[in-house]
């Protein structure tokens, strides 16, 4: 029981800081949102979507190689201080080449793929981050793997304050100057933050303790070759798979631009969709993403020892968990889609778009932990396999149903894409453990228990038993209220039992 309370205790100090940084990055991008306005931010996610295939490239599968690794040579009482100097230089020759790679090419890529050359001082100043970015990821799988969750944690939340202190000193230095300054401002502070991020994470790993194991006798060569064994497999498939997003997200704006809408309309939809609300709807995964990060070296280690029974207790909680969590936040976000869209981002249409993607949002989650859960039990290859074929199917519809539809199009290629995925990475989750799933527990009593703490606060407010103060206020009052309903009521449907209490009294015990 021992590891399962270390497990449980570091997953909610992880969601508890998560949910810090994600606040603030919300309400930091919220802020920034005002500054560059809906077409500014179009044209940073624009520069992101390139940065995303640049950030693959330059990580190159690292962070799964040292969590694995790490974790294996402690399931295994070998050291793992070899490890960690493959994925070094494994970082180190990714990052470097990617970073020269791309600021060799900003230029042609900002005016011929992305057709704005307002985006190439942004692609040259954030290559140069990618050295920093693959060797952080690296570190944080080690400790991950070595359950130095702390340190991660001490990490993120200095990158954090790096990147909005300088972000904003910047934003109101050059912003005023245009468009393209703007977005400068929001990536050069970004790529700061990165190099103090892994300034911090170097000093975090020369003071732990758990790396001082005398090495093995294999050379570099032997180590690094190691780490191409885990996390090369698992890098081709994030080229595909992030290569044919990247087209995807180049093609969403050319898509609106053939269904009828101007350029600067076209390029402001598609900031409000993935600028604005996706960082909404992703907001609550903090909570699940803390526990789905720490689950591969737990399932490794499960696997490592062939305990099958221990895999499937794991993967039965880690499924209603993330269930009873996500249709929760689905029910929320529905309710209250408009007055969150609001509150957030006035005198934009986020809400209807928040509106539209909120019953997606318990597949997305669900995705994203049976995933975690898959790499853990040594499927990466099939879920890499998954990924690239939920791409290719995505782009290829968005080149089919935009430009007919418009955004309307893009929202059927979201769920249709969600749901595969989803589908084909949960049903080989179940094949290979054999897990029984109650849809009565799992899902019926949840969604009932929703819609009824919905129906209740509605209610409540309209008779003012719910009071209201303000705008945003009166929006957090209420989603905390369905909170406290909904928990009440999934613990008097059985959707939460007494074996959940049960489990966590031990933990606690």
């Amino acid at each position: 029981m021992r590891g399962v309370k270390l497990f449980f205790l570091n997953a909610v100090m992880l969601a508890g800081v998560n949910i810090l940084i994600r606040l603030v990055s919300v309400s930091f991008n919220a802020y920034v949102s005002g500054k560059v306005g809906a077409e500014g931010m179009g044209l940073l996610t624009l520069v992101m979507s390139v940065y995303g295939l640049s950030v693959t490239l330059a990580t190159s599968g690292v962070h799964l190689a040292a969590v694995r690794l790490t974790a294996e040579a402690l399931a295994k009482g070998e050291n793992n201080r070899t490890v960690i100097r493959g994925c070094i230089l494994y970082s180190l020759l990714f990052g470097s080449f990617t970073a020269v790679l791309l600021f060799s090419l900003a230029e042609p890529l900002g005016m011929h793929l992305l057709g704005d050359i307002r985006t190439i001082p942004s692609l040259r100043v954030l290559a140069l981050s990618l050295p920093a970015i693959s060797l952080s990821t690296a570190l944080a799988g080690y400790f991950t793997g070595v359950r130095r969750v702390v340190k991660n944690v001490i990490v993120s939340l200095s990158e954090q304050f790096v990147k909005i202190f300088l972000t904003s000193a910047l934003l109101l230095l050059i912003a005023p100057a245009g468009i393209e300054y703007a977005c400068l401002a929001v990536v050069g502070g970004s790529a700061i933050a990165e190099g103090a991020s892994f300034a911090t994470s170097f000093v975090l790993y020369l003071t732990d303790k758990t790396r001082r194991c005398a090495p093995s006798e294999n050379g570099a060569l032997a180590s690094i070759r190691r780490v191409f064994s885990v996390g090369f497999p698992v890098a081709v498939g994030s080229y595909a798979r992030q290569g044919l997003l990247t087209a995807e997200h180049l093609a969403i704006p050319w898509g609106l631009r053939q269904s009828g809408a101007t350029a600067s309309a076209a390029l402001a939809s598609y900031g409000v969709l993935h600028g604005m609300v996706f960082p909404l709807v992703l907001f609550p995964s903090a909570v699940l993403g803390a526990f789905s990060g720490l689950l591969v070296p737990e399932f490794t280690h499960a696997h490592e020892r062939g305990d099958t029974e221990r895999i499937q207790s794991m993967a039965t909680k880690v499924l209603r968990t993330s269930l009873l969590f996500s249709l929760g936040v689905a029910g929320i976000f529905l309710s209250f889609s408009y007055e969150i869209g609001s509150a957030m981002y006035p005198g934009t249409d986020a809400g209807a778009q928040l509106a539209r993607i909120a019953p997606l949002i318990p597949i997305m989650y669900l995705d994203s932990s049976v995933d975690a859960m898959l790499k853990g039990l040594g499927q990466q290859v099939h879920s890499m396999k998954i990924n690239i074929v939920d791409s290719a199917l995505s782009l290829l519809l968005v080149f089919l149903l935009l430009p007919r539809f418009g955004m309307a199009g893009y929202i059927a290629v979201l769920y249709v894409c969600e749901l595969l995925n989803a589908t084909l990475s949960i049903s080989r989750l179940l094949s290979i453990t054999g897990l029984p799933v109650s849809i009565r527990r799992f899902i019926a009593k949840p969604i009932a228990s929703i819609i009824l703490a919905t129906a209740a606060v509605r209610f409540l407010a309209g008779y003012g038993i719910v009071p209201l103060i303000g705008a945003g206020e009166s929006v957090a009052l209420r989603i905390a209220f369905v909170a406290v309903i909904y928990a009440v009521l999934t613990v008097l449907t059985g959707a939460v039992g007494r074996d959940d209490a049960r489990f966590v009294k031990r933990i606690f015990a």
